[in-house]
């Protein structure tokens, strides 16, 4: 008992370090047991700003001229990853995708898997040379949020959607990538959560905005 009393405390300092583990405030993140946290800084009527610590992921990249040909073949490579090296799958998953300057060039989409808590300081090795353990930096994110399914060009209208809204408010972001987020399963029909995610340059704004708490951190607040 005082054994395993033990390790739950030290699996909390962890989490509490990776800022990995579970989170019963976000109610779009319930379908892995453990996902990634996040403070908020503010939420407006078109976005909301969060700030992530830096953490470790388990990445690949791959080019195609489409992004749904491209997150399949990188999805089944980090999937033998994490099979092989019995880690659990987790929540959310991201797909680095560049803003396209030609419309018949190919692209190159970087998909990442969150490590969880138990492998945030030691990750297993990847035996695949195309996949690589990746430490993203602490970064602050304007974020939109969307329902359905995140396909090729619904996920461009709502990244372009986005920031136009950046736009407008006179945002500084960075504007030659932008991060497709998923949280569930392909097997999943319903409900289904997504996001953008822009990288905040400068400080953010957070204009008309109103404060974490009081913020109800439904999925399409």
């Amino acid at each position: 008992m005082i054994c395993l009393s033990v390790l739950v405390g030290f699996l909390l300092v962890l989490t509490a370090e990776a800022r990995v583990g579970n989170s019963s405030q976000f109610k779009f993140c319930s379908e892995t047991e453990q996902c990634l946290l996040f403070d908020q800084i503010c939420n407006t009527d078109d976005y909301e700003v969060r700030h992530y610590d830096s953490v470790n992921w388990v990445s690949t990249d791959e080019s195609s001229w489409l992004m749904d040909i491209a997150t399949m073949t990188a999805f089944r490579r980090l999937f033998a990853y994490i099979s092989g090296n019995n880690i659990k799958m987790t929540a959310p998953v991201l797909v680095k995708r560049s803003r396209s300057t030609s419309f018949w060039g190919k692209s190159t989409y970087t998909m990442s898997f969150l490590l969880p808590v138990e492998h945030q300081k030691n990750p297993p090795k990847p035996a695949d040379s195309k996949v690589y353990i990746n430490k993203m930096p602490d970064m602050k994110v304007y974020v939109r949020s969307y329902g359905g399914w995140m396909m090729s060009w619904t996920e461009k209208k709502e990244a372009e959607n986005l920031r136009k809204d950046l736009d407008k408010v006179g945002a500084e972001y960075k504007k030659s990538f932008h991060y497709a987020v998923g949280y569930n399963s392909p097997m999943t029909l319903f409900n289904r959560h997504n996001e953008v995610w822009y990288l905040v340059e400068d400080e953010p704004v957070c204009s008309s905005s109103s404060s974490s708490e009081e913020m109800d951190f439904s999925p399409f607040s």
